[in-house]
């Protein structure tokens, strides 16, 4: 139903990365505001440089779904190299930012083959000036994530927004 948080795999069953929870509050999600994220993934396979994660994002108009363009960097957008985005935001040789830290999470590529979970822990989703195309309203996000053409994982999301 429509304005639930929801999120499934959408790969086969040979994908070796897999979101086994995920749980985000509140419904709508608030910008600016305090997101509390829980997950748990598993992967089969060390994820390396380049990865390639495609996403794409829809929004209801009523009752039809609009795939929304890549526009600076938001939207539908593929990002050939993840690894090298991560780099940038955090240079390597730097703590990951918590909570990541305190729970073992990696921040940069490659992401060894393993287990990972992330207790429930606040996130805070700063003011950001948000095109008027991507505020309130309720979206469907894709990813999929790759290497070399080979699919590692497939994500479906489904939330809602409310910027103030």
């Amino acid at each position: 139903q429509v304005g639930d948080f929801a999120w499934e795999n959408c790969g086969d069953k040979r994908d070796p990365v897999v979101v086994q929870s995920l749980s985000v509050a509140p419904d709508p999600i608030s910008i600016p505001g305090s997101l509390r994220v829980s997950a748990a993934v598993y992967s089969g396979k060390t994820m390396g440089s380049p990865l390639k994660v495609m996403l794409t994002v829809e929004k209801a108009l009523g009752e039809l779904w609009i795939q929304l363009p890549c526009i600076d960097q938001l939207g539908s957008c593929t990002y050939n190299d993840v690894c090298r985005i991560l780099d940038d935001l955090i240079p390597p040789g730097t703590t990951c930012p918590e909570p990541l830290l305190t729970y073992g999470i990696p921040c940069h590529c490659p992401f060894k083959a393993g287990s990972y979970s992330l207790p429930a822990s606040d996130f805070d989703l700063p003011d950001m000036e948000l095109p008027s195309w991507m505020t309130n309203g309720n979206y469907r996000v894709r990813a999929v994530v790759s290497n070399g053409g080979e699919e590692l994982a497939c994500v479906k999301l489904a939330f809602s927004l409310q910027s103030h």
